[in-house]
């Protein structure tokens, strides 16, 4: 008909809140009703989440989430952001990747953490364009579908939406 006609050219994503429960009937509802991209952004390193995030987020509980969406719905395509430049190691950062990538998350963003305020937890490295190079590089290897990382980068980076919306394109399109 004309509105799936119509269809083949959006899609529905959502980012989430930090809900208190791992994955709340809210989570569970919204993936089951047919929404195209699920994203729950991990933001940081394991050790540096008490430091960076809300006090209600939780690394462990972020990737909980982010699996238990893929388990309800398979097709769903997941995505995640992390930011750099808050004192995380590339050991950290490497095991963040692997830890998305365990929890089934197709599409992953790395950027600079930039200090909005003063009030705000401070930049403690301007991470080089060749670094993030590398962690493309490296999420490519990891086998994650999509890897956008950059300077500027956020976890809605257009080139990523571009490519997502592709992929999505060709799904509803064998349906």
């Amino acid at each position: 008909s004309e509105i799936w006609h119509e269809a083949l050219h959006h899609y529905v994503g959502i980012l989430p809140l930090n809900l208190p429960d791992s994955f709340s009937k809210v989570c569970r509802t919204t993936v089951e009703s047919g929404l195209d991209v699920f994203a729950h952004n991990v933001e940081t390193v394991e050790s540096l989440t008490p430091f960076v995030r809300d006090r209600r987020a939780n690394y462990r509980q972020t990737m909980s989430v982010l699996k238990a969406a893929k388990e309800v719905n398979p097709d769903i395509v997941t995505k995640s952001s992390i930011m750099l430049g808050l004192g995380e190691t590339d050991q950290q950062v490497r095991q963040t990747m692997a830890d998305l990538r365990a929890a089934g998350v197709d599409c992953v963003t790395l950027g600079q953490y930039m200090q909005p305020t003063k009030r705000h937890l401070k930049v403690v490295e301007y991470v080089t364009p060749a670094q993030f190079k590398h962690w493309e590089s490296v999420g490519g290897e990891m086998g994650f579908l999509y890897t956008a990382s950059g300077p500027l980068v956020r976890s809605s980076y257009k080139a990523g939406e571009f490519f997502i919306s592709s992929i999505l394109k060709k799904r509803k399109a064998s349906m």
